[in-house]
């Protein structure tokens, strides 16, 4: 079995990419890289779970990813954060976005920034595992849970 790959390291490598400082990221830069970050986790664990059609798998990922749902999410897991994770979340929440939220409340609009950044900065401090364990924290209070089925039932 071939050994697994640190993906991250291995990007910076092979793409020379520079070293940085994640305090010098806005906290705008951090959820945006952070909201593909929370897609891909959502939608990985929807194909692993599910071999259905790409609508139904669609339709789920939609209401896992969409603002209340992330709003939803961070209210659960934030006394799981520390306190530098806390201190990330505020900024991104706290950040003045240059785009209104379409289909949110103001109030999980500002909640989901919070999350994709403090996503996009565990990401881009190579923690995926704390990534993973934050989301399936989160997840086990959605409705269905994570191995709810694409439709929102379990199968």
């Amino acid at each position: 079995m071939e050994e697994s790959v640190d993906f991250l390291a291995y990007l910076e490598e092979k793409l020379e990419l520079p070293e940085v400082d994640l305090r010098e990221y806005s906290p705008l830069v951090l959820a945006y890289i952070g909201d593909d970050i929370f897609d891909l986790v959502i939608r990985t664990m929807l194909v692993r779970q599910h071999n259905c059609q790409v609508q139904k798998l669609h339709k789920k990922a939609s209401m896992l990813v969409k603002a209340s749902a992330q709003a939803e999410m961070i209210e659960e897991i934030m006394p799981l954060l520390t306190e530098e994770e806390l201190a990330i979340y505020r900024r991104g929440h706290n950040a003045k976005p240059h785009t209104k939220a379409k289909n949110a409340t103001h109030s999980d609009y500002h909640k989901a920034t919070g999350l994709e950044a403090l996503m996009g900065y565990l990401y881009l401090k190579k923690d995926m595992r704390r990534i993973v364990d934050l989301m399936r924290a989160g997840l086990q209070t959605e409705k269905g849970g994570p191995e709810a089925g694409p439709d929102g039932g379990t199968e």
